[in-house]
């Protein structure tokens, strides 16, 4: 019902329109009023038919601009938005002073300054947003290289999936050793959810964790963050879609996957992998050095034994395959560093058993 009134109002507004619009062109040519009325009545008529069929479409075209700009807003910077409001507003003051002569001029007197605030509106806006960084270099006076000087905290932080389901980015941020924005797609939002649904109770364990971490993040921190929706590149995979979200609002991607990580560096996206991050704050342990371990499994070597230390380095202990469930004395023979992690490889110091 409420349809069907917007569309007869529509219809009258063209109407209208046609019918004053007509009167101004009609005016022009050498016809009495009673057909000049005539003229307009009929247009206007004709006018407000077309606008009460296209109605629907006009309607569904002005909500998919809606949600493009919607979209748009979502994912555009704040400063590109700032520029291209300032680029908007100097565009239209420059068009209002160069046509500003040319307004008594007949017939295009007043379709021309229309269309010149238009195109330099335009033109300011993406000139403005296009080249804000070197504008604000001229005005300021700063280094041309600009981004050097970007301190970590202003950079957004985008979270993908295995670092959200690891938890270990949480006690990071709490640390304070994460600042600025964080940024959790809406793909990799639903990719745990798909996963916290899985029927498989391992897979399903994971993906609750993860969402339990985000809520961690939103509630218990004092960072700012975000779920933004992101449909750009909705072709790609969820890696892909990551490192493209990255490159567009020049963030860093926080993951500890391997993969991913080699493909950000390869396309020159900043990133931190969590996992560098842990290698790096272990304590160091050299060959030659004796510590206590307890053989938990054997390796895939023949005689090898598996160990652990407390934040999870595998140790490899040759000939601790016989002794598994046992404390032994082992000596570090070699360390294997990996941005996966850190191996140690270590022998049994002697034949006695340490309890």
């Amino acid at each position: 019902m409420l349809d069907k009134v917007f569309r007869v109002l529509s219809a009258l507004l063209g109407i209208s329109i046609g019918y004053l619009l007509s009167i101004q062109i009609l005016q022009f040519f050498n016809l009495s009023d009673l057909q000049q009325q005539g003229g307009a009545g009929f247009l206007g008529l004709a006018l407000g038919i077309i606008c009460f069929f296209i109605f629907p479409r006009i309607t569904t075209y002005f909500k998919n601009v809606g949600g493009w700009i919607n979209k748009r807003l979502q994912t555009t910077p704040v400063q590109d938005i700032l520029a291209g409001i300032v680029g908007l507003m100097l565009g239209l003051i420059l068009a209002t002073l160069l046509i500003h002569p040319f307004k008594e001029l007949p017939l295009v007197g007043s379709v021309l300054p229309i269309v010149t605030n238009i195109v330099f509106g335009y033109f300011g806006y993406v000139v403005a947003v296009s080249k804000w960084d070197d504008l604000l270099t001229l005005f300021t006076r700063s280094n041309k290289d600009k981004e050097k000087g970007i301190s970590n905290s202003q950079i957004c932080k985008i979270l993908d999936t295995s670092v959200i389901i690891d938890g270990r980015v949480a006690d990071i941020c709490h640390a304070g050793f994460i600042e600025g924005k964080i940024i959790i797609p809406m793909f990799v939002l639903d990719e745990l959810q798909h996963i916290a649904d899985s029927s498989d109770t391992l897979k399903r364990n994971r993906g609750r964790r993860g969402l339990d971490i985000l809520n961690r993040i939103q509630k218990e921190l004092k960072i700012p963050v975000s779920i933004i929706e992101e449909k750009e590149f909705d072709s790609l995979e969820v890696d892909s879609r990551l490192v493209k979200m990255a490159q567009k609002l020049k963030g860093m991607v926080v993951t500890n996957d391997y993969n991913l990580n080699k493909v950000c560096e390869l396309q020159g996206v900043p990133v931190l992998n969590i996992n560098e991050l842990a290698n790096a704050v272990k304590p160091v342990v050299l060959p030659g050095e004796e510590m206590l371990v307890q053989i938990v499994k054997d390796g895939k070597e023949s005689g090898q034994g598996v160990a652990y230390l407390d934040d999870g380095t595998m140790i490899v202990v040759e000939g601790g395959r016989r002794h598994i469930g046992e404390n032994l004395e082992v000596l570090v023979t070699s360390v294997l560093q990996t941005a996966a992690g850190r191996m140690i490889f270590a022998k049994i110091k002697s034949n006695d058993k340490a309890c």
